[in-house]
């Protein structure tokens, strides 16, 4: 579904990705984990087409397609969906309006019909209720004055309703409690389809408790120097991953 294959990438001049080299597949959970500043929100914002990153160097393609000559809006159109860590508020826009648009410009972009309203608010009351949104806050201006759990869980809701093929979830752990935490992986997790696949990016292992990966990646200074399968959440969680990041200078991948 995804291969990204010695990806560099640059903001303001300064080289963040560093050659990345990823594969993920239709069934598959991907988590990327790292310290801060490793590039892992830089990869996600890259492979979602935000103008402000420079791809310098590398390919990816997306379902057999160039990704990297697409727009944003084009991936998204293809089943790309990022969740972001920050979501920003929308006032004056109100989420009944953003999403029926947001649906419709794919349908027009795949060449069907328009939804009809009823089709739409039947399909808003079904996905809604896999994350457990209120329909006020369904009914308000997109993220105003919601909470940092209300605003991932719209997030969620937002990727149901938009079915994409892959989903990449940039730290959206990230702010929230357990409560909140568990009702988002809950979500995430009744989404996932043998069609589909989704890329975790976090800094913890409580997200993992929750959505489980079958891959993990640790990303450092821009590239990925260890992948493994579960197991290596928890070897992080115990021993960080400076151990991680030793044995890669001393296999000569840094």
């Amino acid at each position: 579904m995804l291969s990204v294959k010695d990806l560099h990438a640059t903001i303001d001049g300064k080289e963040i990705l560093r050659g990345i080299n990823l594969d993920v597949r239709a069934g598959e959970v991907h988590a990327i984990m790292g310290p801060n500043g490793s590039g892992k929100s830089t990869l996600s914002m890259v492979l979602a087409g935000n103008p402000a990153y420079e791809v310098t160097h590398g390919e990816a393609t997306f379902a057999g397609k160039n990704l990297l000559e697409m727009t944003p809006d084009v991936r998204s159109h293809e089943g790309l969906f990022l969740g972001f860590q920050y979501p920003v508020e929308i006032p004056g826009v109100s989420m009944v309006n953003f999403m029926r648009a947001a649906i419709n410009e794919k349908r027009k972009y795949l060449g069907e019909e328009p939804i009809s309203a009823t089709d739409f608010l039947k399909l808003m009351r079904e996905k809604r209720a896999i994350v457990d949104l209120d329909s006020k806050l369904a009914s308000r201006s997109v993220n105003e004055g919601f909470s940092g759990g209300e605003k991932k869980r719209n997030e969620i809701f937002q990727m149901a309703m938009l079915e994409p093929k892959l989903a990449i979830l940039d730290e959206t752990d990230s702010g929230l409690d357990v409560d909140a935490l568990r009702i988002v992986a809950e979500g995430v997790n009744k989404l996932r389809t043998p069609e589909n696949a989704t890329i975790v990016i976090t800094h913890y292992q409580r997200l993992l408790d929750y959505i489980k990966p079958q891959i993990i990646h640790v990303l450092y200074k821009g590239r990925i120097i260890k992948t493994a399968g579960p197991e290596l959440a928890l070897e992080i969680e115990e021993r960080g991953f400076d151990h991680i990041i030793k044995e890669a200078e001393n296999e000569g991948k840094l």
